[in-house]
Order: structure tokens, then C-alpha cells, then sequence
């Protein structure tokens, strides 16, 4: 006899004793983004249907952050209402249920509880993500799917420069997609940002990292697009100052493309979050 995977409608009456929170990954490359969409397959998407199997029942899904498609991630977190009976599921359990339901293209790493009312999105600290570039005249091969290759060299010493005026409270609403910006807060606080040389499967990339409390819809891909712009001599690092102050999505630098982006963490507060038994 087939297992029975009937979803019961979500009860709003139900008590709601607590909060299931995941950290997971995905290769971002076959997916139209984190959120969902009609028609379209949505790393959401995906998770929403695995915990609605495992549970029977309708849920709410809250993340840490919207990835656009084709962006990786290792440090995804998404919240979810749960009852007292679905807190008590072990780590064993959920680990083999996600293992089963999810497709290879996402893994959950760890599995938390939280108080409820805890969400992903708005109990954030920070998010951090790193961007991954290979110069050089010989692509990438192992690390392609998650690295941009630039093929000419940069100037990394002047993009750190141009990369340390974005830091502090500012208005970023230069490196924001136009559409998404209208009668929206374009002010963000970016707190750290760093250049690395990283050797990934024996391949070598320069790995720029940021942290902010939050980021506008492409925000990252169009800073990086624009210290590309002046790693490569394009541009003075100075120029950043002018496409901060312009707050027009033309005064800045291209897109870089989605594949060398991954959403590397958040931070929440000390305690907020308990390694499920």
C-alpha cells in the first residue's frame, strides 16, 4: 500500500508552541531563485513540499534571504511554526526525512528549534555573502558552476580600496534593481567586506566577501560588477563615491552574473537558536 502523503489545510487555530528553524544549501544553477513562483521550480518551492509531506499539513515558510536564480547557497536558514508533538521529531528523524524528500540539489546541514514567533528574516543580525572570481587564461573547470570566469586580471588592491566606501549606514540604492526599488527604503548597513584568495578543488579564485544587514535585490552582483569595473582599470576606486551618491542604478557597474554568488551565513542572537535533540 502507498504511503499516505494526504497535505491537511493549515489549522490558524492550532497552537503553535514553537519554532523549527533549518540551515541548509543549495547549487542555486537549476533553480528560478529561492522564492516561489507559479510554474517555476523554486528552492522554496522544494522545501515547502518536503516539510508538508513529513508534516501532513499546510505550512508557513519564512527565509533568511531571497536568492535570485542561479545563486548558491551554504548558510540558508528558514523558520517554521511548529506544534509541540512536530518539536518533539529528533535530529535522526528530520535528517532522514530531508534526505529523502529533498532533491540532491539541496541539503539541510542542521536542524534547530527557536522560540515561537522566531523568524528567519526579521530576528537576522547579519547575512554575509562571498562572491567568487578566476581570473586567467584557463577556465575553470570543477569550480565553474559556482565561480565567474573574468579571464583578464584585477587589480584587487584597488577594489579593496573602492570596496571600503561602501562600509557603513548608506543609501544603496545605486546597486539596486530598479523595479525593486520603487517606494522601497534603499538604506543598508554594510559592516565588513574582505578580498581572499581561496584554492577550491585545486583551482584558484578571489573570493570577495561582505556583510550586511540586510541587501537589495542584486545588490552584492552589482557591487561586485562594479569593483570589477575598477579592478580592471576601467574606473578610479574614487568613482564608488559618485554611484553612491547618485542613487540610479545606471551610474553603477554591470550585473556580475548569478553563479560565483552563494549566501554564505547569518548571525542571530546568542541563544536564539538550540540544536535539536
Amino acid at each position: 500500500m502507498a504511503p499516505d502523503t494526504t497535505i491537511a489545510p493549515f489549522d490558524p487555530t492550532a497552537p503553535l508552541d514553537g519554532t523549527l528553524v533549518l540551515r541548509l544549501g543549495y547549487d542555486g544553477t537549476g533553480f528560478s531563485g529561492f522564492a516561489e513562483q507559479p510554474g517555476q521550480t523554486t528552492v522554496a518551492g522544494e522545501i515547502r513540499h518536503a516539510l508538508e509531506v513529513f508534516l501532513r499539513r499546510e505550512i508557513d515558510l519564512t527565509c533568511a534571504g531571497r536568492t535570485d536564480a542561479g545563486v548558491h547557497a551554504v548558510g540558508q536558514y528558514v523558520s517554521v511554526p511548529v506544534t509541540e508533538d512536530e518539536l518533539a521529531v529528533t535530529h535522526t528523524r528530520w535528517m532522514r526525512a530531508f534526505a529523502a524528500l529533498l532533491p540532491h540539489e539541496i541539503a539541510v546541514s542542521e536542524v534547530y528549534h527557536a522560540a515561537p514567533g522566531f523568524s528567519a528574516r526579521f530576528d537576522a543580525l547579519s547575512r554575509t555573502y562571498t562572491y567568487r572570481i578566476v581570473t586567467g587564461e584557463a577556465a575553470p573547470l570543477l569550480t565553474r558552476a559556482v565561480t565567474w570566469w573574468h579571464r583578464f586580471p584585477l587589480d584587487v588592491e584597488a577594489m579593496d580600496d573602492a570596496a571600503r566606501r561602501l562600509l557603513g549606514e548608506r543609501d544603496f540604492k545605486s546597486f539596486c534593481k530598479t523595479a525593486s526599488a520603487v517606494g522601497k527604503p534603499t538604506h543598508r548597513n554594510v559592516m565588513e567586506v574582505s578580498f581572499a584568495r581561496e584554492r577550491n578543488l585545486g583551482e584558484e579564485c578571489l573570493a570577495f566577501t561582505i556583510t550586511g544587514n540586510a541587501f537589495l535585490h542584486s545588490m552584492v552582483r552589482t557591487i561586485v560588477g562594479t569593483l570589477v569595473e575598477v579592478g580592471s582599470h576601467r574606473r578610479e576606486p574614487a568613482w564608488v563615491d559618485e554611484v553612491l551618491a547618485a542613487c540610479d542604478r545606471a551610474a553603477a557597474g554591470p550585473t556580475a552574473p548569478a553563479c560565483g554568488l552563494c549566501f554564505m551565513g547569518v548571525d542571530y542572537p546568542e541563544g536564539a537558536l538550540t540544536v535539536c535533540p
